[in-house]
């Protein structure tokens, strides 16, 4: 998941300011970690808590409520703070910016398909306390099962034949077109909250890339919801290449102990499981 931080990171400034260049500084002192962050690493808590549906609402709240002041969508910011917890039908980009951690669940001596199957249930689940509407939804399945594709074309040394089948299959089993370049949207390509018009987007931003980096600078380039997009085009990046070192150090810098202690966790129960 620390490939979704790093993304959220780096787009942190350009939210509202975008650019449309991929020649910028990846990291510099005005950035910071937004509410992606946030709430990957409260996923990351269900997850390790047992993944049930109610410990996702659990830790989405808690951290929420902690963390409360940092860049909430207006609907999941009154969903925070209310006493219920009832899902409230969004289609919003949410649902995919914290779903990383349910791609790498999956172990990668299964087939292909339990792995899918494994990890299209967990994002469902993630997505669905929230963002409950079939678009929410689609947007978390596509983002976890690109990643763990990904995950399993690197383990096969295969990164560039597994990104072909990724193309595949997210365009059969979600309906998303990603017949287009970057070059070709990036004039006009802008501002949108919702999955339809980000999850795509992030996902070419990925298979244009030759290195981790470069998929980062790819969604920036675009201009839109740019932390959003860093942080899913990130979060699938990061299976495929894994983070250069200089990288990780660099964005442990722009996190506080608590978040750096759950990614902690996260990492030694990723290793045990």
């Amino acid at each position: 998941m620390l490939g979704a931080i790093i993304g959220d990171i780096v787009g942190s400034i350009y939210e509202f300011d975008n650019i449309k260049t991929k020649k910028f500084n990846l990291f510099s002192n005005e950035m910071f970690f937004t509410d992606d962050t946030v709430m990957t690493i409260a996923t990351a808590e269900a997850i390790m808590e047992g993944g049930k549906p109610r410990y996702f609402a659990q830790y989405m709240k808690l951290y929420g409520y902690f963390y409360l002041n940092i860049g909430y969508g207006s609907s999941f910011a009154k969903w925070i703070t209310s006493k219920e917890s009832k899902p409230y039908n969004s289609w919003g980009n949410g649902s995919a910016m914290r779903v990383s951690p349910c791609g790498w669940v999956a172990k990668l001596n299964l087939n292909i398909e339990e792995g899918l199957k494994l990890t299209k249930d967990l994002a469902k689940k993630s997505a669905e306390v929230t963002h409950n509407h079939p678009e929410g939804i689609k947007g978390a399945q596509a983002t976890a099962t690109s990643i763990f594709l990904m995950r399993y074309g690197k383990s096969k040394n295969a990164i560039k034949e597994y990104k072909k089948i990724l193309k595949d299959y997210i365009e059969n089993e979600y309906q998303y077109d990603l017949n287009f370049t970057l070059n070709e949207i990036r004039p006009s390509y802008a501002f949108n909250e919702n999955c339809q018009e980000t999850v795509p987007q992030a996902i070419v931003s990925f298979l244009e890339s030759d290195n981790f980096e470069d998929a980062i600078r790819n969604a920036i380039s675009l201009g839109g919801d740019s932390d959003t997009l860093g942080a899913i085009t990130g979060s699938i990046a990061e299976a495929a290449y894994g983070i250069p070192e200089d990288i990780k150090e660099k964005a442990m810098n722009y996190l506080d102990e608590k978040i750096k202690e759950v990614y902690d966790n996260w990492v030694n129960f990723l290793k045990k499981s």
